[in-house]
């Protein structure tokens, strides 16, 4: 059996952060996702996904991210069902997220701008982890090849292909 959802999209609201009796935290959050085609008066629609996260990864979502932020996630679709105040069998079917990625940096969301990461945990002075994996102990500042935006001068020779 196989039960794995994988979601890129933009938070519609600030996630609901809370904690259950035992003190674990919970956010409850609504992811809304365009899809791949237009409708007939050429408009995209998008689908909104309510989901759910726990423990740590729940606070980092509800410190870090706020609506319109962009995240991806990878979980599971949950079903349950309850009976609400007025004594009706409620069912509900959410993501449960286990894993959930920043896809741009808190202040990215709001103007548009954004490339960090979760791993990053969105502080700009570090270098990014992505394309820097081999100097992990180096500034971004000591890359040689980094916005130099002038061609380099190598010939042929130089090659070792």
């Amino acid at each position: 059996m196989l039960n794995r959802v994988v979601l890129v999209g933009r938070l519609t609201k600030d996630p609901d952060l809370r904690y259950t009796p035992n003190g674990i935290a919970v956010a409850k959050f609504t992811v809304a996702c365009n899809r791949p085609f237009s409708n007939q008066q050429g408009q995209r629609e998008a689908d909104f996904i309510n989901c759910v996260t726990w423990r740590k990864q729940a606070e980092n979502l509800a410190n870090y991210m706020s609506k319109g932020s962009l995240i991806g996630l990878d979980g599971r679709i949950q079903t349950r069902n309850f009976d609400n105040q007025d004594g009706q069998r409620i069912f509900m079917t959410e993501v449960v997220a286990d894993s959930i990625q920043f896809l741009e940096t808190k202040s990215g969301s709001n103007n548009g701008q954004g490339n960090s990461n979760s791993t990053q945990e969105n502080n700009q002075n570090q270098p990014n982890q992505n394309t820097n994996q081999s100097n992990q102990g180096n500034t971004s500042d000591n890359n040689t090849f980094q916005d130099s935006g002038e061609p380099m001068d190598i010939s042929d020779d130089d090659l070792p292909f």
